[in-house]
């Protein structure tokens, strides 16, 4: 009975960056005509990252009750693979990734907002959606880690993969530049090609951070959750050391 408050909630996530996703394709900016589209902007694929996310947990959480008591293995093999296809996505992508775009955007928004998000895109782009792409991804992440355990890959491995969405996106924007002469980012105008290699190079760095913070947090929440408080390992002691009749 305690699942089913979590599959609601993974349900009501999943449709909320579904409606995201399409009032943000709906609308009719010029960033959306150009070479790139919405796929250069980080926010975007955070957004598609998290819905496919949140689609596999819901999908997860389905398997999971049609497998229940089938006793069909070739059914519990395919969940089995679903739920690692879960644990690694929220490990090296929606964790850190979606962690990395909450802390950075606000972050640079409130330093100028002008170098991240011009006030004309007030135009565009209306309040709520702002914060459904900038704000609610961080307790959407933290709620899913909280109410279910995740597996993460070794150390090495999820630290490669992180890196290497890093380091594409990158040169994806990059790429960007090189074709059409602008930056995505408006502060990446104002600031040199040494300034330029320093900010990529922090940006690497601190989605590994975030990797490993996501790795240490999953650990604490459900190693503390298995480990019975202190003070009931006292008594449990205390009661065996009693006289026996």
């Amino acid at each position: 009975m305690a699942l089913v408050p979590c599959q609601v909630l993974r349900v009501a996530i999943l449709l909320s960056y579904c409606s995201i996703l399409c009032n943000y394709k709906a609308i009719e900016m010029p960033s959306h005509q150009t070479y790139g589209g919405s796929w250069k902007f980080l926010t975007f694929i955070d957004l598609v990252i998290q819905a496919v996310f949140f689609g596999i947990c819901v999908l997860t959480d389905l398997s999971s009750l049609l497998t229940r008591g089938s006793g069909n293995q070739e059914q519990e093999r395919q969940l089995k693979k679903l739920i690692s296809l879960r644990d690694w996505m929220l490990a090296v992508l929606a964790f850190p990734v979606g962690v990395f775009v909450v802390a950075v955007f606000w972050i640079i928004y409130a330093y100028d907002r002008e170098m991240i998000y011009p006030k004309l895109l007030d135009n565009f782009i209306p309040g709520w959606l702002n914060h459904g792409m900038h704000t609610t991804v961080l307790p959407f992440i933290l709620i899913e880690m909280r109410t279910s355990h995740h597996a993460y890959p070794s150390r090495s491995s999820g630290l490669a993969a992180i890196c290497t969405f890093s380091v594409g996106y990158i040169l994806w924007v990059c790429w960007v530049h090189h074709v059409t002469g602008m930056w995505v980012y408006p502060f990446l105008e104002h600031i040199g090609s040494g300034a330029r290699i320093v900010f990529f190079g922090s940006t690497t760095i601190l989605m590994n951070f975030l990797y490993l913070l996501g790795e240490v947090l999953n650990s604490y929440i459900w190693d503390t959750q298995r480990k019975p408080p202190s003070w009931q390992g006292m008594e449990i002691n205390f009661i065996s050391m009693g006289p026996s009749s």
